[in-house]
């Protein structure tokens, strides 16, 4: 990322050791998991075992995906604190309360000079994320989320 500058096209951020590694390991597992319940279904001392892993294993892929989303909603947070404070200071008031939290995290790549705009214009027209970060004319990088 610090090769190429950030922009709508290219902000996006994947974690090869989570998205590609974790999670197939994750899916692998509970493919085996599942195979292995298949064919120990007429197998009583296998059942058992092998209907606890099915069970561990999607309480193992329920935990990494909790995690990630407990993770997105604490930066959501601060983000939310970041930009309201960042248009208290260029304005002296705090954002329109129109604006959703997935709003505000699009404006965060807005600069000084087009966020208070793009904020009100966010507001009033209830523009989508996506709309708001293409409208970005001067992008903000943002190389903290992933």
């Amino acid at each position: 990322m610090a090769d190429k500058a950030q922009s709508y096209e290219n902000h996006a951020q994947l974690v090869p050791m989570y998205h590609y590694v974790t999670l197939g390991i994750l899916q692998l597992t509970s493919i085996g998991a599942c195979v292995n319940l298949y064919h120990s279904w007429g197998d009583h001392a296998r059942f058992y075992s092998a209907s606890l892993l099915v069970t561990l294993t999607l309480a193992t892929i329920l935990a990494a995906l909790y995690a990630r989303s407990f993770a997105l909603k604490a930066q959501d947070r601060a983000i939310r604190a970041e930009e309201q404070l960042r248009h208290y200071v260029l304005t002296g008031k705090l954002l329109d309360p129109r604006l959703s939290v997935k709003q505000i995290i699009g404006l965060r790549f807005a600069s000084n000079e087009e966020f208070v705009a793009l904020a009100q214009r966010a507001a009033d027209q209830n523009l989508s994320t996506k709309d708001i970060k293409q409208a970005v004319k001067n992008w903000r990088p943002d190389a903290y989320r992933v």
